[in-house]
């Protein structure tokens, strides 16, 4: 295992890579087509219902904002969309998403640029967070290091196909802004005025001057008003808890919900999140490999079975897990009662002690975002079979990930790169 030299990765928890052979450096998303996804859906429910499913092809576009825009053009609010996984902003990506009592004629008159939606059936249920297979990508790193290019691809390739940390991607704590797991302890803290000001006062330098500019200056204003008027329209989420801040001031509950309910959500699993990519390395520091079972740590497997491995059961679970019956998971805190089992997890609930936060935090936080934040398994290591096409400096690379595993943790494997050259 090599560690990161990268002080914004170590600060979100993603602190080693699995291969120590160097890094092929070059750049990732040099355009939005070098970075393809392919959603692969579950089967169809059958039967046909109020939900109009559609396949939504869109290139650099957030989320969230796509989403916004679409309902905008039905002319229906945004809650009555649903869809399976967040997508990246600069890519082309390919998803489907189910819209609540629309025409299939409504959803082709939606004219908006490098967007499609294509009719593709009715059915009775809502697609829903995890509502998928997995994703199949398409990606190319530009510009990488020679000589020896060929050597280091095959080598790392081997590497990903027998296992690399399983962490987080810096995308789910935002890329330009990654801050989403700071608001989240936030408001799983109670403190609202420190999450609403946390998201519209902390600047990134990848942000553009004026961002930065109108950030820092409402930092030490603090004035809704005169923040309103100065920042950009583009930055809509800022601008409606402003406007809300304006109209209520002091009510920074308030101002939150004026953000879509499932960014909220966001937040706080981004937390669960950053307190993984934490116990992870940790594990890694310890010098434990991330597929021979130590005593205390849990398994998942394929059926959804767990276990937990003891002195006794130790030798077993080491075939299950060779023969990849099952892999090594650790357990992300949520609003239930969090009983430690290994290091990484005592580590996790020592981060979790420092900064005040218990499992009423979640329950709390449950009541407040109307989500459910429960805790959750998650295996610690991620494995992929890889087709590598090597042409001049560009590597191109080929695979399919299950869901909620990051292809930028694959390509940070091959990268070894600066992160801000993979955003």
């Amino acid at each position: 295992m090599k560690k990161s030299p990268y002080p914004l990765e170590c600060e979100l928890g993603i602190c080693y890579y699995a291969s120590d052979a160097d890094g092929i450096g070059g750049k990732l998303r040099s355009a939005a087509e070098d970075f393809i996804v392919e959603e692969i859906p579950l089967p169809s429910s059958g039967g046909t219902g109020p939900y109009l499913v559609c396949r939504l092809t869109k290139k650099n576009w957030e989320h969230q904002h796509a989403i916004k825009e679409i309902a905008k053009r039905l002319g229906i609010s945004h809650r009555r969309i649903g869809w399976a996984g967040t997508k990246d902003r600069r890519a082309v990506t390919t998803q489907f998403i189910s819209i609540y009592r629309v025409t299939p004629g409504m959803v082709e008159n939606v004219r908006l640029k490098d967007i499609t939606l294509e009719v593709i059936r009715e059915q009775n249920t809502q697609i829903s967070l995890g509502d998928l297979q997995g994703n199949r990508f398409d990606i190319f790193i530009r510009d990488a290091a020679l000589p020896g290019l060929a050597g280091r691809v095959e080598e790392i390739t081997r590497d990903v196909a027998t296992g690399i940390p399983n962490y987080y991607g810096i995308q789910r704590f935002g890329a330009v802004r990654p801050l989403t797991h700071l608001v989240g302890e936030r408001i799983l803290a109670g403190d609202y005025e420190g999450a609403v000001l946390t998201y519209i006062e902390k600047t990134f330098p990848l942000e553009t001057e004026t961002a930065r500019q109108v950030r820092t200056e409402f930092g030490t204003t603090r004035d809704p008003q005169a923040a309103l008027q100065k920042f950009p329209v583009s930055l809509g989420y800022e601008r409606a808890m402003l406007q809300y801040l304006c109209n209520n001031p002091g009510d920074y509950a308030g101002a939150l919900h004026e953000l879509p309910q499932k960014l909220l959500s966001m937040f706080v699993s981004a937390f669960q999140s950053y307190l993984f990519n934490r116990g992870l390395s940790r594990r890694i520091e310890e010098g434990h490999s991330l597929i021979e079972p130590q005593p205390g740590d849990r398994l998942v497997f394929a059926n959804g079975k767990e276990d937990v491995v003891t002195s006794k059961n130790q030798q077993t679970a080491a075939q299950h897990i060779r023969r990849g019956r099952c892999g090594i998971a650790l357990f992300m805190p949520g609003k239930d009662r969090f009983f430690p089992s290994s290091d990484s997890e005592r580590s996790m609930n020592g981060l979790m002690e420092e900064r005040g936060i218990r499992a009423e935090n979640f329950l709390q936080a449950s009541a407040f975002v109307r989500a459910k934040f429960k805790g959750a398994l998650r295996p610690i290591s991620l494995h992929a079979d890889v087709t590598t096409t090597i042409e001049d400096t560009s590597v191109r690379l080929q695979f399919t990930l299950p869901p909620g595993h990051y292809a930028t943790t694959v390509a940070r494997e091959y990268m070894k790169a600066d992160p801000l050259q993979m955003i």
